[in-house]
């Protein structure tokens, strides 16, 4: 595949890694413009990262040869721009979530879903060692996969990565929740670390999802994205072993446990002189994965989201859907009915929806 070209509309910290991916791999991403409405954003997103810049859609999209277009904007802009763009015949990658509520998420996905080019940019499912956890769980190793514990993101990014080591789709979901505040002292946040010692709340949500045979546990609280010291945590169990964290535990017999870590390797260490890159995930001689963008310097979440781009550029010349709008619809939904059930302090149950 040659360079992909895309078009952003809208700026803010999200858009931003868009920008740096662009820019730390130029060989293989482009963006070529930016749809924003404040003249002194257009002015700083071309002095910082000299982007064409524009203030209204169809000039946007004048001349482009755009290969799809990133939606990164307010939670009830994100169906407008994406029935305005597939109007057009433009590809979409959507931020999360594509709607607001329900009635938006429905009213959206009967107006361009199976009909438009319309992916979502999911990005948690393609950090490293999450992906490297759904291979495990889908490599057969670990036997019949029965049970997700996700305490890595909130709402419908958790939900998708639970929803994915599980492998369920869109069965119908008991969900029953509930919120346990404690104190925190307060760590960094998207503007660096804190400037003094404050003490406050920290709101943990601790929620079940019943899919059948199939148990989901969502467990977490926002501090986590950037605390000194909350941690994320994952355990997947099967039938004939799991995996909590990075450590995998599997049978070769039922008398023959193996057990192993799955072991991240990073260049550029002590004698190693290939650069400060990342490799991949080990599972002892296996690969469960490998880092695509080496020798680009990129954190995880960076590179979930250029993976995220390829997958896009591969799906408008006719590849596979990746995380299609049926799919982020749903999670959003069950993040709705888990915030129900936490308010209403009552087991809900999930039920067929359009996009099904």
């Amino acid at each position: 595949m040659g360079k992909i070209t895309f078009g952003i509309i809208g700026h803010g910290w999200r858009a931003d890694f868009y920008l740096r991916i662009a820019q730390e791999l130029p060989e293989r991403f482009e963006v070529s413009r930016m749809l924003v409405r404040r003249e002194e954003t257009a002015d700083e997103l071309r002095g910082r990262w000299g982007v064409e810049t524009f203030h209204d859609l169809d000039t946007f999209l004048a001349d482009g040869k755009l290969d799809f277009v990133v939606v990164s904007v307010p939670w009830e802009s994100c169906p407008v721009y994406i029935e305005a763009l597939t109007q057009r015949g433009v590809p979409v990658l959507a931020e999360t979530p594509p709607a607001p509520d329900l009635a938006g998420l429905t009213k959206l996905y009967q107006a361009v879903g199976g009909k438009a080019k319309v992916q979502v940019a999911e990005q948690l499912l393609f950090q490293p060692m999450h992906a490297a956890r759904i291979t495990l769980a889908r490599s057969g190793k670990l036997g019949l996969i029965t049970q997700a514990q996700v305490s890595a993101a909130h709402g419908y990014h958790g939900i998708s990565l639970m929803r994915h080591l599980l492998d369920v789709a869109f069965e119908e979901a008991v969900i029953t929740g509930q919120r346990f505040v404690s104190p925190i002292v307060q760590g960094p946040g998207r503007n660096g670390p804190p400037k003094e010692e404050i003490v406050k709340e920290s709101a943990q949500d601790i929620v079940t999802f019943r899919f059948g045979d199939k148990l989901g546990l969502l467990d977490f609280t926002g501090d986590q994205y950037f605390s000194f010291i909350r941690r994320e945590r994952v355990l997947v169990r099967g039938s004939r072993g799991e995996v909590s964290n990075d450590e995998a535990a599997w049978l070769a017999d039922f008398q023959t446990p193996l057990l192993a870590k799955l072991r991240r390797v990073d260049n550029g260490f002590e004698g190693n002189t290939l650069g400060f890159t990342y490799g991949g995930i080990l599972l002892g001689s296996e690969w469960l994965y490998r880092n695509p963008f080496v020798p680009a310097r990129l954190s995880d979440d960076e590179i979930a989201i250029a993976t995220s781009l390829v997958k896009m550029g591969e799906y408008v010349q006719g590849g596979p859907s990746f995380y299609s709008l049926a799919e982020a619809s749903q999670d959003h939904y069950l993040n709705l009915l888990m915030q129900q059930s936490i308010a209403e302090g009552t087991a809900v149950v999930s039920g067929k929806q359009a996009w099904h």
